[in-house]
């Protein structure tokens, strides 16, 4: 009797263990799993990265869709089919088909009023130091919009409103966080110039390098990046008020190392014309290519689906990237992990394979980013960031999630 009792406590303590595992396998692929997908009419709902996941219930992804999309519906992600995993819901549309890119552009951004990159003192006529800017409860990364009802556009404008006050106080209009906020500056007579002064710096543009992702071949609408434009003293996002795509050339390459980003360095054209920015977002910037451009770029370069994100697995890959002159060549790549369910431009763990690449410029560098990465003949992504400590690794996103904000 004592030995019966043992084995039900020994039988019914491994199956305890059992179910633990099991669920608690159930909720890391629950958290590893995207809320929401999209597939294409007639092909089966697959997740490339767990192909032991399975799709239960309503599953009949064979149904023609007529237009963009079809009305969303839910299905369930099992375990080898036995054990629910996640509720997805799906949609159906044909992948978009677009022109892959690989090329640099220069950068010039004027943004949407003024950033404040840095608040500092002010002496006055008594020796005394203060800040009007944040007595006004301005921070660094505040964007100031008006200046007593003026819309800004330059830091010399902001400046001689300043400076005409005559201590009188002025009134900003001032967004953070996407919230605005009026702010009531009161300039300080500087001691040393005797100008009126607000005790802040602000940036009005901003310039760099970049690398075109993809482009709609009929309407030339492109993005580039796959990361937002952020100032470089504050991190926040840089609002576009204006920009131009420049040409550039890549004249040399300063070669990455651990602990040490490297650079891509290049020459912008001042007669010849990339195209318009028009929106610098949290997956790239975008823009509108010119005539020119795109007519050049239709007739060299490869068009290709789009992977929707759920497509893309670990392994072999190509990137397209402009290292030197301003035609974009292929390198090897595998990708080390993916992540479906990450919400930022991180989907992706890149390793640079190609030994010319590597030899080149150590790994991904500084203008690299926008990269184009293709796998199976499909455009999954692009380049986003380089890994300091290792640059022959770095991140990318995937192409669904620039395509989204394209049009």
């Amino acid at each position: 009797m004592f030995l019966k009792r043992k084995i039900i406590k020994s039988v019914a303590a491994l199956l305890s263990v059992g179910f633990i595992v099991l669920f608690g396998t159930a909720g890391y692929y629950s958290s590893q799993l995207p809320s929401e997908v999209t597939v294409e009419p007639g092909k089966s709902f697959e997740i490339a990265r767990f192909p032991e996941l399975c799709c239960t219930g309503s599953c009949d992804m064979a149904v023609p869709v007529s237009g963009a999309f079809s009305s969303t519906e839910q299905v369930t992600l099992s375990l080898f089919g036995i054990i629910p995993v996640k509720n997805v819901e799906v949609r159906h549309a044909e992948a978009p088909v677009f022109v892959v890119g690989g090329r640099p552009f220069g950068i010039k951004l004027l943004m949407e009023g003024v950033m404040v990159t840095g608040l500092g003192d002010v002496e006055d006529k008594n020796g005394k130091y203060s800040c009007p800017a944040e007595k006004a409860g301005i921070r660094a990364g505040d964007v100031i919009r008006l200046a007593d009802g003026e819309a800004l556009t330059s830091n010399d404008r902001l400046q001689q409103l300043i400076s005409a006050s005559d201590g009188r106080t002025v009134e900003l209009s001032v967004e953070r966080d996407g919230k605005v906020f009026i702010a009531e500056l009161q300039p300080v007579q500087s001691r040393k110039s005797s100008d009126w002064k607000g005790g802040m710096w602000v940036r009005d543009s901003i310039a760099g390098i970049g690398t075109m992702s993809f482009f709609e071949r009929k309407t030339g609408r492109f993005v580039g990046l796959g990361h937002p434009i952020c100032d470089s003293d504050t991190g926040e996002i840089v609002p576009v008020h204006s920009g131009e795509a420049v040409s550039v050339e890549i004249t040399n390459i300063r070669r990455g190392a651990r602990g040490i980003p490297g650079e891509l360095r290049g020459i912008f054209s001042n007669e010849e014309s990339f195209g318009v920015l028009e929106r610098n977002k949290a997956s790239g910037i975008y823009g509108v290519l010119s005539a020119e451009t795109l007519s050049e770029l239709t007739a060299d370069y490869k068009e290709l689906p789009m992977a929707y994100s759920q497509e893309v697995r670990t392994g072999n890959a190509e990137i397209y990237s402009t290292i030197s002159g301003s035609v974009p060549e292929k390198y090897t790549v595998e990708i080390e992990k993916v992540d479906y369910s990450n919400g930022s431009n991180r989907n992706m763990v890149i390793r640079i394979t190609d030994k010319r690449l590597l030899n080149t410029s150590g790994g991904i560098v500084q203008g690299m980013s926008g990269s184009p990465i293709v796998q199976d003949g499909k455009l999954v992504g692009a380049i986003t960031h380089v890994l300091v400590s290792d640059p022959a690794r770095g991140y990318g996103i995937f192409a669904e999630k620039m395509a989204e904000s394209i049009e």
